[in-house]
């Protein structure tokens, strides 16, 4: 029922309108709403109200500036904490999959993966350095830099002798492991801590 109710609102609502939108990184000064999609549910489903989208939930960003601007605005969250909100900064320093990134005001709009390592934030003499677990860095073309992560924990938070001892528990279970699924989880639980372990003594 629910699957051939999601079809019939897909197949009403126009194809113009999808195609019109941009894939750009920044939404327009009045974006666009949902109203042939809500127009379609009224119609198939009038006694429930519809279902909000993400376009209900995202804000404007300033437009791209012509001149680049001398900072970075930086949002960094986790699912249950937001650790920096619209603050300004000199530099952000992010463990991609593809190598260290580093993210000045001006960078080209990107979207990194992020692997267990360091994300250092840079403001002036002001250092803040935090392990990730993993997630994903959005920039925008307008020096604007989402960075959202599984898991983060302060650098000068993290105890070296707790994470030698996982690191060994770790290397433990890989080489004892018999099927495929133990060594798949105990190779995660060495990469994590390798990583741990290489941030704590660089």
């Amino acid at each position: 029922m629910l699957r051939q109710v999601s079809r019939n609102l897909v197949s009403r609502a126009t194809s113009s309108t999808i195609r019109s939108r941009s894939f750009a990184t920044d939404l327009e000064a009045n974006p666009p709403t949902d109203s042939a999609f809500i127009e379609a549910w009224k119609k198939i489903i009038p006694n429930i109200d519809p279902p909000k989208t993400p376009l209900s939930f995202m804000k404007s960003r300033p437009p791209t500036p012509n001149t680049i601007p001398s900072k970075l605005t930086v949002n960094f969250v986790l699912p249950y904490h937001s650790e920096l909100s619209t603050k300004e900064v000199e530099m952000v320093i992010i463990p991609a999959t593809t190598g260290q990134m580093g993210v000045l005001p001006g960078h080209v709009a990107t979207i990194a993966e992020l692997k267990p390592g360091v994300l250092s934030v840079h403001d002036g003499n002001d250092v803040s350095k935090y392990f990730v677990s993993s997630g994903f860095a959005f920039i925008h073309a307008n020096s604007f830099a989402d960075i959202v992560a599984v898991e983060a924990v302060p650098l000068d938070q993290i105890d070296a002798s707790q994470v030698q001892k996982g690191l060994a528990e770790f290397n433990q279970k890989l080489s004892s492991a018999s099927t495929d699924l133990e060594k798949a989880e105990a190779q995660i639980g060495v990469d994590v801590h390798s990583a741990l372990n290489f941030a704590l003594s660089g």
